[in-house]
């Protein structure tokens, strides 16, 4: 078995050499990107969702199989995050691909048994019309079905419409390979390695963030003082006493994870503090499962200075609150709210932390920050003050770039001279994010190395700056996640329509609805919808944008687009070219990946759609740019991917 086949290699390594291979910096940015696109896809329902749609045509115990595999696939993706940078991800690497070829083998064929049911539909409905329709427009109709039942037959063949066993096949090599990868954890007793994160969710909260300002802020100035303009606005509002209008108003700040929305809000309640327009300034972190009274006793300490009371009750705890707020103007700050608005009892927790607020000073005031704007105006903030975070503009973030990478070294003139000649380079490959910026800045920091950098400079090791964005992709629900990876088959800065989008997933069958009778469009607009909230699509502004409903993927998003969606997608853009007999790729000798799923073609050539698209077995998607290749795909080519091209979706 190809399991114990990469152990025996791996257990012939001696210690030493095992640390060597984990310590590698740039293989561990390699496995932390492998990691992304393996737990990601195996975190996703679509397995539960295959076996759902199976037991139509098999009549399987769906909810079981489902109750029996879900705590193995939890297992299975517990295991990948913690030896993302383990020797025997070799091991794991095959068992992905495994179970993923699986899926599909087993998606494919529910394809077909579709194509037969609808194909028995029409030629049901045709004897039914021969039956009922008049002999005058007999001949006429009979004509017209008998050609789309012909049309029907033309597209299989003898490999079409794999049977019923052969799809419970399929969905036991899929059980088999999680069961086989179950029994190789345990052998390895990785289950054991991976408790800890069995305990929490895989997208538990990073660190708990504070009020005090970092050491340096750069280029935040201006925003600050828009911020605290807002925060100074003379609003109507009640006097302590009455209950029936809030004292206080909600500005909020939203933007994708490491944007430095808490940095922004850090720098506000710095300046706040310094000027005493508020009476108390309280900063309060709220993690992702928070509890109301944690809140309540956070509230009470950062506005008394002293340590909350132990109360045995949630009333005592807020009356205590309401004390401490009374007659006090305040700005509360709300740290990193986390809000799904179809949780429901996440939104009445939202509400409750907000009930003894109202006991101060009219005039008072709630900064808030989250990745998503459905969290602010949830906590009752109004459209116009939901701030998107800006970007930081190239020289500015050069400079922060430049803080982190030089401080306190101390290299010879010359040498400094040539580092910061490839500083500047480095810095235009960290796309505006001030996170990654500081992240490799201070990782170049500790090594003043002119060799050094330029490897940093020209490979990709910086990808494993990435773990902001990750964790943002994790809090997403699966499906949206599968939306997403979907984008990195766009070229860099397109612009993407909204209608444009939505259909795309749809056809691709992404729509899962617990409501049966729900549109799969209305499903993708959804998903639609939460990718914009969360800051993962950008409404497209300035250079960008010439559409008023265009929208586009910051490039460090579209780089987490890529590695999630691993081998399912690839990009033809203009670099292809004709070398002798074959077609290669300026600065790449490497082939389009057979196993390849959604493809897109920037320019159209017909030969290239003949010599390298027609090849593809497995391709469901090709879209071809129309706005690049102006020259129409002749009827030739046309026929060509219908004939070999049996699994296709969506061509446009």
């Amino acid at each position: 078995m190809w399991i114990h086949s990469h152990v025996g290699i791996l257990s012939s390594k001696s210690p030493d050499e095992l640390r060597l291979l984990m310590s590698d910096p740039v293989s561990a940015a390699v496995a932390v990107g492998w990691a992304m696109k393996a737990a990601g896809w195996v975190a996703s329902p679509i397995i539960s969702e295959l076996y759902k749609k199976a037991s139509s045509v098999l009549n399987l115990d769906a909810s079981g199989k489902h109750k029996e595999l879900e705590p193995k696939i939890l297992l299975l993706q517990r295991v990948m995050e913690v030896v993302e940078e383990s020797p025997y991800r070799p091991c794991l690497e095959q068992l992905f691909s495994d179970l993923k070829s699986a899926f599909y083998e087993a998606e494919d064929i529910l394809d077909d048994v579709e194509y037969y049911r609808l194909e028995k539909q029409i030629q049901d409905d045709y004897l039914k019309l021969e039956v009922a329709t008049p002999r005058r427009n007999k001949n006429r109709v009979k004509k017209l079905l008998k050609s789309a039942v012909k049309k029907c037959n033309a597209l299989k063949d003898e490999q079409c419409g794999m049977s019923k066993i052969e799809l419970k096949q399929s969905l036991e090599k899929i059980e088999k390979v999680i069961n086989d990868a179950c029994g190789f954890f345990e052998q390895m007793n990785f289950t054991n390695k991976s408790n800890t994160n069995l305990t929490k969710p895989a997208n538990s909260r990073g660190a708990v963030t504070t009020a005090r300002p970092p050491s340096v802020v750069i280029g935040r100035d201006k925003d600050c003082d828009n911020i605290v303009a807002m925060l100074h606005d003379k609003e109507e509002g009640a006097q302590p006493d009455t209950k029936s209008v809030q004292c206080y108003s909600v500005i909020g700040i939203h933007g994708i994870g490491g944007s430095g929305k808490s940095t922004l809000s850090q720098l506000v309640c710095a300046r706040e503090q310094k000027d005493g327009h508020f009476n108390l300034v309280m900063w309060v972190h709220v993690s992702q499962d928070f509890s109301v009274d944690t809140i309540f006793g956070q509230m009470s300490e950062a506005a008394s200075r002293t340590p909350c009371p132990q109360f045995n009750n949630l009333d005592t705890l807020q009356t205590n609150l309401e004390k401490v707020l009374h007659g006090k103007r305040f700005l509360l700050v709300l740290d990193d709210v986390w809000y799904n608005n179809r949780d429901v009892r996440q939104y009445e927790k939202l509400q409750q932390i907000l009930s003894p607020l109202n006991a101060g000073e009219a005039g008072s005031k709630i900064l808030v920050t989250s990745r998503t704007k459905d969290a602010l105006i949830a906590l009752g903030a109004a459209e116009q003050r939901c701030i998107p975070m800006s970007v930081l503009g190239e020289d500015v973030l050069l400079k922060l770039f430049k803080h982190y990478a030089f401080h306190n070294v101390c290299v010879a003139a010359d040498d400094r001279i040539r580092l910061e000649d490839i500083a500047t380079q480095i810095a235009k490959k960290l796309k505006g994010s001030p996170l990654v910026a500081k992240i490799v800045g201070g990782q170049l920091r500790m090594r003043p190395n002119i060799d050094y950098w330029r490897i940093s400079r020209d490979g990709n090791h910086l990808d494993d700056t990435m773990g902001a964005l990750w964790w943002s992709y994790q809090h997403l629900d699966e499906q949206v996640r599968q939306c997403f990876a979907y984008c990195s088959i766009f070229p860099r800065r397109r612009q993407l329509e909204q209608h444009e989008l939505v259909k795309l997933w749809a056809a691709e069958g992404f729509a899962r609805s617990s409501d049966e009778g729900k549109d799969s469009e209305d499903v993708c607009q959804g998903y639609f919808d939460v990718l914009v909230s969360a800051s993962f699509l950008q409404h497209g502004v300035g250079k960008y944008s010439s559409k008023t409903d265009a929208y586009i993927v910051h490039d460090l998003l579209l780089d987490l687009a890529d590695k999630v969606a691993g081998s399912d997608c690839f990009r033809i853009e203009n670099r292809w070219k004709r070398s002798g007999d074959s077609w290669t790729m300026e600065g790449c000798e490497d082939e389009v990946p057979p196993d390849i799923r959604h493809v897109f073609v920037q320019t159209y050539g017909s030969e290239l759609i003949n010599e390298k698209i027609c090849k593809l077995d497995n391709l469901r998607t090709l879209i071809i740019d129309s706005a690049e290749g102006r020259t129409p795909v002749e009827e030739k080519v046309l026929k060509s991917l219908f004939v070999r091209l049996r699994k296709l979706r969506v061509l446009t």
